[in-house]
């Protein structure tokens, strides 16, 4: 905290459970320390206690900040972010137009772009294990929720792999050809295309052509 926040409670000594200065010092501290769980512990018992302080709505931002500091790479629990995620939501909500608004909207950008990266990498972890159903459970989540994000393309060039073997090529062709059409300059636009004209050579010719061919 810094400026006008800091003089609210710079020279405060009375060391009482309820008092708002005592509490966003130990906030403070912890958070310093990377000690995030005990942080959450105080940002949350301030906000209980003093949600109409003048630092309230900087508590509610440190909250949610301890949040997304415990969640560090996408192999590990996503709960973190996707508490951070509320925590940044209910920020926005309580406390329109504060000044950690810009803030708040930057970290939830960062925060969705780690749920996908993370959906995509459970969903290869899956799909490496021939766990195809659980594969195309994550690449789908990924294009329904994240179809903007940097993974996206992927997800969907996964989701075809995996359609395909799965045995269902129809399925797997129209992602490939939806990767083409949505993404065309993605890093895996060319190999969707290789992967759409093999399977298109797979696949049989309607009954209507094999008679006409068969009569003459």
């Amino acid at each position: 905290v810094s400026g006008t926040d800091e003089q609210l409670f710079l020279g405060d000594t009375i060391e009482k459970n309820s008092d708002p200065n005592v509490i966003m010092k130990r906030g403070e501290a912890f958070f310093e320390k990377e000690e995030f769980a005990e942080a959450i512990v105080e940002y949350q018992h301030f906000l209980e206690l003093h949600r109409a302080h003048p630092l309230a709505a900087y508590a509610q931002f440190r909250l949610a900040e301890s949040h997304l500091r415990m969640g560090k790479s996408i192999d590990r629990d996503p709960d973190p972010i996707q508490k951070a995620i509320a925590a940044f939501e209910k920020l926005r909500k309580e406390f329109p137009s504060s000044k950690y608004e810009a803030q708040a909207l930057q970290h939830l950008a960062d925060c969705h772009d780690w749920l996908a990266q993370t959906h995509l990498f459970v969903g290869q972890f899956y799909y490496r294990r021939s766990s195809y159903l659980a594969a195309a459970h994550r690449f789908d989540m990924i294009m329904k929720d994240y179809p903007d994000k940097q993974v996206a393309p992927e997800a969907l060039y996964y989701l075809a792999m995996t359609y395909q073997e799965l045995g269902a090529n129809d399925w797997a062709a129209e992602k490939l050809r939806l990767l083409a059409e949505k993404y065309p300059n993605s890093d895996v636009a060319d190999r969707g295309r290789r992967l759409l004209a093999k399977l298109e050579k797979q696949t049989p010719p309607p009954p209507a052509i094999v008679a006409a061919s068969n009569e003459s």
